[in-house]
C-alpha cells in the first residue's frame, strides 16, 4: 500500500538554473520503492497547485547501517510545482505518497543492462544502477542531451562502474547527434548470445526510437512513460497509454498502475 508522509526537505541541490535535486526524509516510502517507481508530489500549502505531481525516485538514501532513510528526485523547473519544488528550503515540508507503479525488472548476470536516457529522464536511473551493481550486472548508460551542461551525475554513475555512452546534440561531449544512434550499434554488433535489458525513459520520440530499435534487433526493452497524472492511483484516467493486449487488440490502460515501466513492443508508438 502506497504511504503518505509530509517529508521534511533534507537538502536541496541545484544543478543548473532549471535542474536540481531533491532530498527527502520519507524512509518508509523509500524502504518500500523499487526502481521504476514513483512519488506524488505536492510542495506548499496553498490551492496553486492544487494536485500532486508524478516524480520518479532517483535514489534510495541509507544510513551507515544500510536503513533506507530517505529518497531524492530529479526534476526540472518548468510550471508551478516544479517552481516550488525547484525553491524548497531545507526543513520545509513536501507532501508525499509513494511508492506507486510498476518497477523496473532487474536482471542478473550473465545478462546486461543497457539504461538508455534522454535528458531529465535520467530519473529512475541511479536507483536502477544501484540495484544493477548489486546484482553484479554489466551496466552501461547512453545518455543524451541537448549540450553538455544538460548531463548530470556522470560521477556518480561511473563510481558504480557504470560505462558511459554520451550524445550531446551540439556535440560539446561525447558524440554529436541523438543517443538511439550509438544504440544501434552497438545492439547490432552484439552477437546473438550476448544477453542484454534495455531500459529506457525520457521524450516519447526517443522512447519509440529506442522500442522499434529493440524490436529490430529481437532484445527485450522496458520503457518508463510520462503522463500528466491528477492522482497516480488509477482514479482519474488521465496518463492512459495505449498498449497491445494478449488479444491482439490495442486497448488503454492507466500508466500509474500498469506502468509506468510498460514493455516496449506493447506499446502503440504512432
Amino acid at each position: 500500500m502506497p504511504i503518505d508522509v509530509a517529508a521534511r526537505v533534507i537538502a536541496n541541490r541545484p544543478l543548473s538554473t532549471d535542474y536540481h535535486v531533491l532530498a527527502l526524509a520519507a524512509p518508509a516510502i523509500a524502504a518500500a520503492a523499487a526502481p521504476g517507481q514513483f512519488v506524488m508530489l505536492k510542495p506548499g500549502t496553498g490551492a496553486d497547485p492544487l494536485l500532486r505531481r508524478p516524480f520518479s525516485v532517483f535514489e534510495i538514501l541509507r544510513d551507515e547501517r544500510g536503513a533506507a532513510t530517505g529518497l531524492t528526485i530529479l526534476s526540472k523547473r518548468i510550471g508551478a510545482s516544479t517552481s516550488l519544488l525547484y525553491d524548497a528550503r531545507e526543513g520545509q515540508r513536501v507532501d508525499c505518497l509513494g511508492p506507486l507503479g510498476r518497477p523496473f525488472t532487474i536482471v542478473d548476470p550473465p545478462s546486461a543492462a543497457w539504461m538508455v536516457a534522454g535528458g531529465v529522464g535520467l530519473a529512475p536511473f541511479a536507483a536502477l544502477a544501484q540495484s544493477l551493481r548489486a546484482r553484479g550486472v554489466a551496466t552501461t548508460l547512453f545518455y543524451g542531451a541537448r549540450r553538455a551542461a544538460e548531463l548530470f551525475y556522470l560521477d556518480f554513475f561511473s563510481s558504480l562502474g557504470v560505462e558511459l555512452v554520451l550524445t550531446t546534440e551540439d556535440g560539446s561531449l561525447g558524440e554529436r547527434g541523438r543517443v538511439v544512434a550509438p544504440l544501434d550499434r552497438r545492439l547490432a554488433a552484439l552477437p546473438p548470445s550476448g544477453a542484454v535489458m534495455l531500459y529506457a525513459c525520457g521524450p516519447e520520440g526517443m522512447l519509440a526510437a529506442t522500442a522499434r530499435t529493440a524490436m529490430t534487433y529481437g532484445r527485450p526493452c522496458e520503457v518508463s512513460v510520462e503522463r500528466i497524472m491528477g492522482c497516480g492511483l488509477g482514479g482519474c484516467y488521465s496518463c492512459v497509454v495505449p498498449m497491445r493486449g494478449d488479444d491482439g487488440a490495442f486497448h488503454h490502460v492507466r500508466s500509474c498502475i500498469a506502468g509506468p515501466v510498460l514493455r516496449g513492443d506493447q506499446v502503440r508508438w504512432d
